[in-house]
């Protein structure tokens, strides 16, 4: 997710207008609203100075802003966090042991989500066995979903596509 949707996203759930974050980070009145929602689409993106306010008048981290680093501890953290906010991924405990799991409350992005995770979890049970080599694994994982043999995740084709070929 881009900088821009998260500052959206974190707007609307605080309920704040684009004039209202705009002015109350220094835009004046007139065009506070226009230059938010250049962040917001992407046209603009703003520097460290101009994310750091956001982010204190959102009541957020700048890192819950910026597009997460996921080379670092911190920026795999908010990677997570995006995840909780848009795929419905939780964590919980076990006898001990963290595991992350999908809410199930959004069906669609349940089951959606749940196809995919299987067909990763598939292939690397087969990686444990030694039924599929370490290349092989990667090459599914790299060229995802090109290589997915459970034919889980599929492209539809565009409607013109389907009334050509219904048309035939």
């Amino acid at each position: 997710m881009a900088i821009g949707e998260r500052i959206n996203f974190f707007r609307n759930l605080r309920g704040m207008t684009q004039k209202y974050l705009g002015m109350a980070v220094g835009f004046p009145e007139k065009s506070a609203d226009v230059r938010m929602a250049q962040y917001e689409s992407g046209t603009r993106t703003p520097k460290a100075d101009l994310t750091s306010l956001l982010a204190h008048e959102l009541g957020v981290s700048p890192k819950a802003l910026d597009v997460p680093e996921i080379d670092s501890n911190i920026g795999l953290m908010h990677t997570l966090f995006v995840l909780e906010d848009l795929r419905g991924l939780r964590i919980g405990e076990r006898d001990g042991e963290l595991y992350l799991f999908l809410d199930k409350s959004d069906k669609g992005v349940f089951f959606d989500m749940h196809r995919m995770l299987s067909a990763w979890q598939e292939q690397f049970a087969k990686l444990s066995t030694g039924e599929i080599s370490k290349e092989e694994y990667d090459q599914w994982r790299y060229r995802y979903p090109q290589f997915d043999a459970t034919q889980r995740w599929a492209s539809v084709p565009s409607q013109e596509l389907s009334d050509a070929i219904t048309e035939k």
